[in-house]
């Protein structure tokens, strides 16, 4: 069997990686090939979480680069469609939510290529995300829909999903997060950034609803600034959020330590010695979830509510007052409630999708 797996952003690497691994292993049965299209191509959003991840190099990169949804979309079927043709796989596994994802599914079903949809059937039930538009898309044309919770596989079933194309698996960045999580104990980040483990916190903020408006993107650094005048917070910030801050005019507090993007490791040996994470990433709900670290999601909604319903996740929204009010809750409890990390969060999910796609 030839499987051509498919990655273009950050979220992708965490997510491929033990796959890759995983097919690795059984090498006598399955050969592969690594298509980067180059969503996030420089060194902090792309070549250092490859090294992190211990990814082996792209077999193919097609350096789309930066660009709109639609050319972003575009430029990517158009330099895969080649590739595809020459390679003829068995199955294209994509992973996750963002434009590549989407791009390479639509190129593989005009081919006739099956298509396996890893974290399948999330769903935020906002079209206004680019990324629900994505997911919904993706999962509608996806031969074998491997999902990583029940609730997800109740989405598809609900949007007339036949079953047999449905198979909860699991979490896979959890696997990715279980096998780093030593190897991010010999980062230096914490020394190099002076801060001690509980005693700060971590902000991401990336997404155009967040970032792109300069009300709501005020809003949300003044509560930033009112939790930091209680708990240092370290952010590490976004290319698109630190070219929004200067042309807004927003300047941040001392307190608020803005830094540059980070690899995987040094990122996970700083959020999970974090005190609380304040993000509106998606990955990042799960992660904080499966190693117990409070998270505030600066959503008005989430694709992954099994991380409220059964971890450490709570949704806080855009306004000031409510994000404030659920930070200074938990600095003042002493004992964070104890997450239950969900079904088939254990490290094993990469075999389950190789499993899979050897069965179909």
């Amino acid at each position: 069997m030839k499987i051509l797996n498919v990655v273009g952003a950050r979220p992708n690497f965490m997510k491929m990686a033990p796959i890759i691994a995983a097919i690795q292993r059984r090498a006598q049965e399955v050969a592969q090939v690594l298509v980067h299209t180059g969503q996030h191509y420089d060194e902090t959003m792309s070549a250092s979480f490859f090294r992190d991840l211990q990814m082996p190099a792209p077999d193919i990169n097609l350096e789309i680069g930066s660009g709109t949804h639609a050319e972003q979309t575009a430029m990517v079927m158009l330099a895969l469609e080649p590739v595809l043709i020459a390679e003829r796989p068995d199955w294209v596994v994509v992973v996750g939510d963002v434009n590549s994802t989407l791009a390479a599914a639509l190129t593989a079903a005009k081919l006739g290529i099956k298509i396996a949809h890893v974290e399948a059937g999330l769903r935020s039930f906002d079209r206004a995300m680019p990324e629900e538009i994505n997911r919904v898309l993706t999962d509608r044309i996806s031969d074998l829909l491997l999902t990583p919770s029940k609730d997800a596989d109740r989405n598809l079933l609900a949007e007339g999903i036949a079953p047999e194309r449905i198979v909860c698996v699991g979490n896979v960045m959890i696997d990715s997060l279980f096998v780093q999580v030593e190897r991010a104990r010999q980062s230096t980040i914490l020394a190099d950034l002076n801060v001690s483990p509980r005693q700060f916190g971590v902000v991401t903020l990336h997404r155009p609803s967040n970032v792109d408006d300069a009300a709501t993107l005020k809003n949300i650094f003044a509560a930033l600034t009112a939790i930091a005048a209680e708990l240092p917070i370290v952010f590490p910030i976004h290319p698109r959020t630190k070219a929004r801050l200067a042309e807004f005019g927003i300047e941040p507090p001392p307190t608020l330590r803005l830094i540059e993007p980070l690899g995987y490791r040094d990122f996970l040996q700083l959020w999970s010695n974090a005190r609380l994470v304040l993000t509106d990433s998606g990955g990042l709900q799960e992660e904080t979830t499966a190693m117990g670290i409070p998270c505030l999601t600066l959503r008005d909604n989430t694709e992954r509510p099994i991380t409220i319903e059964q971890g450490t996740n709570r949704l806080v929204g855009r306004e000031l007052a409510s994000i404030v009010a659920a930070a200074i809750e938990i600095l003042n409890s002493e004992q964070p409630r104890q997450p239950r990390i969900p079904d088939l969060w254990d490290g094993r999910t990469a075999e389950r999708i190789v499993e899979a796609l050897l069965k179909n």
